[in-house]
């Protein structure tokens, strides 16, 4: 059980030395001992105490209640104060900074224990309580947004569905089969982005929610990616030069099967590369590599695009968080965020090295066992 740190805040030496062995005979340690306002308010950002002994009338201008409203709003220390005074005026004045005790000068040594475990106690159940509301706040701001975002993103795809549909029923007959092959084309890659946004909150939420787990299976990466690049030239068109490459990828003698997460996997897969089509000027290069290690698969992508102000770079990884240059191109700002806990959940790590103007290039790497099923 940790032991609690006391400050002592007592002018008079005596008594201040009285307190000092009385807390030493309950089994708690001194912090510091100080004799003025200065002195209390120095000791208690050098020690970091978990409770203050307060002396209301101390040496100097400033007395013990000043100071612990200063330790209270500041530092959020709980006070218990210590003095011979208990008119109704000094009560007043000490209420008002709203302590976690109160003792009258003499007291018994178990009075000053009693006193000291309610406070800390008190204080522990106040700091879960502030704890759980600062909780509830980000939870309520982070569904708002969530909600606004799903709103805003879903409107897009649903109105290229319903206009091709509309025209489909009212002029079918006047539109060229071509035309029509055009207009389910954009359809069908509308239903894919939404069916791909709704995987991308159920990520999020499962991740938000602590129950982002990895559940690894045989996947034969190459193949894997291979599949995951055709689906997004289906999907996205073909204006970007994706290059995929595939170094060493006879590692263990030609076997690229190995145990991963599929599911998350692909999340990390489609969102770089999203990401790098979407900041990136049409038919552009798009770098894809894939290296096989002796521990461990390392994809890197890697684009030409508008690239990361340093500015933003630190919260890049944050929900619902945009870089300030991405302009009038669409985004949840949760593509990144995902990446990282699905990297996560893997025991993997990520990185990133990008330069506004010049491109990104991000780095994964998932650690891996081989799948030894074909071979046994």
């Amino acid at each position: 059980m940790k032991t609690s740190k006391i400050l002592i805040v007592e002018d008079e030496p005596v008594i201040a030395l009285d307190i000092e062995q009385r807390l030493h005979s309950l089994g708690y340690e001194i912090a510091a001992i100080a004799d003025s306002s200065e002195s209390a308010l120095q000791a208690a950002n050098q020690t970091q105490p978990d409770l203050v002994l307060m002396d209301i009338h101390l040496s100097g201008n400033t007395n013990g209640i000043t100071t612990s409203a200063y330790l209270r709003d500041q530092l959020h220390l709980p006070i218990v104060f210590l003095t011979a005074h208990s008119d109704p005026t000094t009560i007043k004045k000490v209420k008002a900074t709203s302590p976690f005790g109160y003792l009258t000068k003499p007291f018994r040594t178990e009075d000053l224990g009693i006193s000291i475990e309610i406070a800390l106690s008190r204080y522990e159940a106040e700091s879960t309580m502030r704890k759980e509301l600062v909780h509830q706040e980000e939870l309520s701001q982070l569904k708002s947004q969530l909600a606004s975002v799903m709103s805003h993103e879903f409107r897009n795809p649903l109105g290229i569905i319903l206009v091709t549909l509309r025209l489909l029923r009212q002029a079918a007959d006047q539109i060229p089969p071509e035309k029509q092959a055009s207009y389910f084309d954009q359809a069908t890659a509308a239903v894919g982005r939404m069916n791909a946004l709704l995987e991308d909150f159920l990520i999020f939420g499962e991740a938000d929610n602590h129950k982002l787990c990895c559940h690894a299976a045989p996947v034969n990466v190459y193949e894997f990616c291979t599949e995951l690049l055709e689906e997004l030239r289906l999907t996205e068109g073909v204006h970007h030069n994706i290059q995929f490459q595939a170094p060493n990828r006879q590692v263990a003698g030609g076997d690229q099967t190995f145990s991963l997460d599929s599911r998350l996997l692909r999340h990390i897969l489609i969102n770089l590369l999203l990401n790098a089509i979407k900041y990136s000027p049409q038919n552009s290069d798009i770098h894809f590599d894939v290296y096989f290690e002796a521990e461990d698969i390392t994809f890197c992508i890697r684009d030409h695009g508008i690239g990361i102000p340093l500015s933003d770079q630190p919260q890049l990884f944050s929900p619902f968080y945009r870089a300030t240059n991405v302009g009038k191109v669409r985004g949840t700002g949760l593509g990144l965020s995902i990446v990282k806990q699905c990297v996560l959940a893997h025991h993997g790590q990520i990185i990133f090295d990008s330069e506004p103007g010049i491109g990104t290039k991000f780095t994964v790497t998932l650690p891996y066992i081989f799948d030894c099923l074909e071979k046994a």
